[in-house]
């Protein structure tokens, strides 16, 4: 038995620490600067000078002295689809979605005229 471990061998066993698609999309719409570096293996450190210069691996949005980082872009760097909502009260609603559909035509006919 090898009694040197590697340092990512108790990472890659842990399942808190795997960044899974399902795990990403459930941040929301966007996350942190640090959340977002986890993600792409990087140090809080190397991510904020990154982010800083403009290098960042995904699009930044920089709000004061904050960094927010599009959960969208962090899909689609890692080539991932971006293409459904990622707000978590995200609903179809009628309003929306073409819940209610009908036609000048039959407008008519549906208000009970003639």
């Amino acid at each position: 038995m090898n009694a040197h471990r590697h340092p990512s061998d108790s990472i890659a066993n842990d399942p808190a620490s795997v960044w899974t698609e399902d795990r990403i999309r459930a941040l929301g719409a966007v996350t942190d600067l640090p959340t977002a570096a986890r993600i792409f293996g990087l140090g809080r450190s190397l991510a904020y000078d990154l982010a800083r210069d403009g290098r960042f691996p995904a699009p930044v949005i920089r709000a004061g002295t904050r960094y927010r980082i599009p959960v969208a872009g962090i899909l689609t760097v890692l080539g991932l689809s971006a293409g459904c909502d990622l707000t978590r009260s995200a609903m179809r609603s009628v309003d929306h979605h073409g819940g209610i559909r009908t036609t000048a035509a039959d407008d008519h006919v549906q208000q009970g005229e003639p």
